[in-house]
């Protein structure tokens, strides 16, 4: 894992997904889940293709690991592939390996793969009498501005070998081969923005998935495969959330990355982008950079915490001489106006204090995607809203402050809920695509969790000191 990391240059930073102007709210019907069979109907397996047996999985780790795998001890089929999601900020990648134990001899003969040599890679062969079982799918990102670290990842992992897929998504003897050669599943705007660059690099053939059908794929398979995969975060106490599966749809799926989107799920393939906006990660991450000396995602992050937004921002009470607005339910520490300080005075950038201008940016976008995401579910009479993506990465502040936005303007009637894996939703629906019909069916919650956090988290953790004056900070609302 160690090695893992260093040829990876993992990022601990913001987000990334389409810029979320409100102009276009179009109707997407992705075809993941059209041929969808009743929960917990046995999976139709192909005999000539490798498939993934989810069955038994669970996440492996501590949270002192770094990108904890999750385990898939029941695998057979020896399928080694992955998918990425190259957005505006972020690169995210999920890919399967083999477990590194060697496979015993079976009494009965089980389909696995013999891998053959195919230029530099290997190709899937003929049937053999040894089954290959267990594998594991790992999550790893890398900043898109260094994109060059992630092709070296792929070529040190030899990832881009390991696929001869045809259009139908796998070859079933040796030669089958694209005349383009390996094909990856891919999503995001940087599989059409890069494409001939992974072809020149690595030899590839990016099959390009639509991003909002991936979006959603990921969320409706965490939501329903694992177990815990949904909580709430308020005043920094984490409750885990279990949905029923015949309650689940509709749901808002916000996703916060550079820009953000807002989605409204209704079932498999079926959903609608109602809104979104251009204030998102990619916002916070650039302004944060001007502002301050920070020049990584998780520095802004770090030093918010150290901040007190009340010298940058306008609050009520510096409108009414320290009194609250009690008429309309305002309190004298409700922000008024955020960077509203900044117009007063003779002071210049340098005389405000980094911490203060990073906290009063975190408050200021996070509200604004709390108050809109909480005004299109009140539209669409929606009751659960789920959000995602790396703007959040399980950093404890940023929860707490777009829990009390929802509960702000819904009056306690709505809360935010938010995933465990919220960066890699995209990637991971690419990933699936793979394999449209196996998975179509999977049975809920056959995900066994092991610890509390982690999968998209860097070191497994949520990111930034520990929170102080909590409700102090979250008490200051416009």
């Amino acid at each position: 894992m160690a090695d893992d990391l260093a040829r990876s240059s993992l990022v601990d930073a913001g987000s990334d997904t389409v810029a979320g102007l409100p102009e276009n709210n179009s109707t997407g019907e992705n075809n993941m889940g059209n041929n969808e069979q009743p929960l917990g109907a046995p999976i139709q397996r192909s005999p000539s293709r490798p498939q993934l047996d989810l069955s038994g999985a669970a996440i492996h780790g501590s949270m002192e690991d770094c990108h904890p795998t999750i385990l898939l001890p029941n695998q057979s089929d020896d399928i080694l592939h992955f998918a990425i999601d190259i957005g505006g900020s972020l690169i995210k990648l999920v890919y399967f390996s083999r477990h590194a134990e060697s496979p015993k001899k079976s009494a009965t003969p089980v389909k696995t793969y013999v891998w053959k040599q195919w230029g530099e890679g290997i190709l899937p062969g003929i049937h053999s009498a040894f089954p290959v079982l267990g594998g594991r799918l790992h999550f790893v990102k890398f900043e898109t501005s260094k994109l060059n670290d992630c092709l070296e990842f792929i070529e040190s992992k030899k990832l881009h070998c390991c696929h001869a897929f045809g259009q139908d998504g796998y070859a079933t003897q040796v030669g089958d081969t694209s005349d383009e050669g390996p094909i990856i599943k891919a999503t995001g705007g940087g599989a059409f923005k890069y494409a001939d660059l992974f072809k020149e690099r690595l030899g590839v053939t990016l099959d390009k998935e639509d991003e909002m059908g991936c979006l959603v794929a990921g969320a409706n398979f965490l939501l329903r495969a694992i177990r815990d995969e949904a909580f709430t975060h308020m005043e920094g106490q984490k409750q885990f959330v279990q949905i029923e599966l015949n309650e689940l749809f509709p749901y808002l799926l916000v996703n916060i990355g550079s820009g953000v989107s807002m989605i409204k799920v209704d079932g498999d393939g079926k959903f609608q982008r109602i809104s979104g906006t251009n204030l998102g990660g990619g916002t916070f991450w650039g302004l944060g950079r001007l502002l301050t000396r920070c020049k990584n995602f998780d520095e802004i992050l770090e030093l918010s915490q150290q901040g007190d937004n009340s010298t940058v921002d306008m609050l009520v009470g510096d409108i009414y001489g320290g009194l609250d607005y009690s008429k309309i339910g305002l309190s004298s520490s409700t922000i008024a106006s955020s960077f509203g300080k900044a117009i007063t005075g003779n002071k210049e950038l340098s005389d405000y204090k980094q911490e203060d201008i990073a906290l009063s940016l975190l408050r200021m976008i996070s509200y604004n995607i709390g108050q809109i995401a909480y005004l299109n579910a009140l539209r669409y009479h929606i009751k659960r809203i789920f959000f995602g993506g790396f703007f959040i990465r399980g950093h404890a502040y940023t929860m707490d402050t777009i829990s009390f936005a929802i509960g702000f303007w819904s009056k306690g009637q709505a809360e935010a809920m938010f995933l465990r894996h919220e960066g890699f939703l995209g990637a991971l629906g690419a990933f699936l695509s793979y394999d449209k019909h196996g998975l179509a069916n999977f049975t809920a919650h056959h995900f066994v969790e092991r610890f509390p956090m982690g999968a998209p988290y860097a070191r497994g953790e949520i990111h930034g000191p520990v929170i102080r004056d909590l409700n102090e900070k979250v008490s200051l609302f416009f």
